[in-house]
């Protein structure tokens, strides 16, 4: 019997293992976005876009995907990690690394805060109070101008990365390349998440909670880390989106912007991290596609993607894709491949 246990913990441990090298398919995605950077300098702003989003995506995703928890307030630590990080630029602490730390810590706190009205209620109900806090903190922002500009905004200088390489508007491909490195770093961090213990007692809290809870797996206290780890990644996109801008509004805590983060989450996937980076990539190159084309009607025709999407379904498009893979390089038989 002992022996039969130790046997099937090796099994566990070697599966894990192998789910935590990186894949060659990996690996091309990451090089792929890097060298987009270093080819395409004059679009390094959209580029820089897109990595933000996919930062902001992947905090959702972190929730959504692996714990299974519904939310429309990813706004809310968007926004207080992009005020604190611009707060503290104004107040002549402008080191970009230590805006991030500041901007990610402050949202986690608040994240650590409001996580226990999670643990009650349905999705509905998690749905509106995570809407109701995003709201508030907008409120707030806009009635403490002393401190955040109220709705005029901060503008906000901030010092190069490292005393070298220079973001913002004068250096948008240093911004982008800034943005890389954290989105790589974070990104890492939320894979060996995923595939470690925790994250697979999060993936049991999502297929049922109550059963998770019966196999003796602490539901509550996990619900809470990853809404902190969450707000935290969520406030690190705000402190990088207001770093690379310079500018802060209370644009930041509107709803749109939780909105537009879960259609992203929806194009992508959700539960396998990438799908936040994916889906932020296809939402803002065809918005910036569609807006050019049709500036009164962009939002029109982003609305039909998105309703043709789950009407035909996201699994039939990628069989679509495999099939006319299949056509233009057709795999050998097998006889041919002896």
């Amino acid at each position: 019997m002992i022996a039969a246990t130790s046997e099937t913990a090796r099994r566990i441990e070697a599966h894990l293992s192998r789910r935590a090298r990186w894949r060659l398919s990996e690996i091309a995605f990451w090089l792929a976005a890097l060298a987009a950077i270093v080819a395409f300098p004059s679009r390094a702003a959209l580029i820089n876009e897109i990595l933000v989003a996919g930062l902001f995506a992947l905090s959702l995703d972190l929730i959504l995907g692996l714990a299974g928890i519904v939310s429309l307030g990813q706004a809310a630590f968007l926004g207080v990690g992009a005020y604190a990080a611009a707060i503290l630029a104004s107040k002549d602490y402008a080191d970009p690394t230590l805006g991030l730390a500041v901007g990610a810590l402050v949202a986690a706190l608040l994240g650590f805060v409001t996580a226990p009205l999670l643990l009650r209620g349905a999705d509905l109900t998690r749905l509106m109070v995570t809407l109701g806090v995003s709201l508030l903190l907008g409120e707030l922002a806009n009635r403490n101008s002393w401190l955040t500009g109220g709705a005029d905004g901060l503008n906000f200088s901030i010092a190069p990365v490292l005393g070298l390489f220079p973001i913002g508007f004068t250096g948008q491909r240093n911004a982008a390349l800034y943005s890389f490195a954290v989105l790589f770093v974070l990104f890492a961090v939320a894979r060996r998440l995923r595939q470690s213990p925790f994250g697979l007692a999060l993936a049991a809290i999502r297929e049922n909670r109550l059963r998770a809870g019966a196999l003796g797996i602490d539901t509550s206290w996990r619900i809470v880390a990853i809404y902190t780890v969450s707000a935290a990644y969520a406030g690190a996109a705000g402190a990088l989106l207001a770093q690379t801008t310079q500018i802060v509004s209370l644009d930041l805590f509107d709803f749109h912007r939780s909105a537009d983060v879960m259609l992203m989450l929806i194009i992508g996937g959700a539960g396998y991290l990438y799908g936040g980076i994916i889906g932020a990539a296809v939402f803002i190159v065809l918005r910036d596609v569609i807006s050019a084309a049709t500036p009164e009607y962009w939002e029109f025709w982003i609305g039909l993607l998105l309703v043709v999407l789950v009407i035909v379904g996201r699994e039939r498009f990628q069989d679509l894709v495999r099939r006319a893979a299949s056509v233009v390089v057709p795999r050998p038989a097998r006889g041919d491949a002896a």
